[in-house]
């Protein structure tokens, strides 16, 4: 049975403070958990998990609560500017084009 990959506490505040923001969004718009949930295709459940920045929920329904919301142009901005990744180009090291199998 695999199991799933730890994640750091800092990583956690950021699921949760993303959780918080899809939730105030939610409010905003003066929705309710229910028809924001039905309009995502989603259980009222896992919107819950997505408000409280729950980690095991998929990135598919955290797209679709975006949308729904009016906001999935903001889902473009995860890992627009690839600072370290720009710095390593500049400086010419070559970067394997896969990771390595374990």
């Amino acid at each position: 049975m695999k199991t799933a990959p730890a994640i750091l506490p800092k990583n956690l505040k950021i699921l949760k403070d993303l959780g918080e923001h899809i939730q105030l969004a939610r409010l905003r718009r003066k929705l309710s958990a229910e028809q924001v949930a039905m309009r995502a295709g989603i259980s009222r459940p896992t919107l819950v998990s997505i408000e409280k920045g729950v980690d095991s929920v998929s990135m598919g329904a955290y797209f679709m609560v975006l949308h729904v919301l009016n906001l999935s142009s903001d889902f473009l901005l995860l890992a627009k500017d690839d600072v370290l990744g720009r710095r390593l180009q500049d400086l010419g090291l070559t970067v394997k084009k896969r990771a390595p199998q374990k």
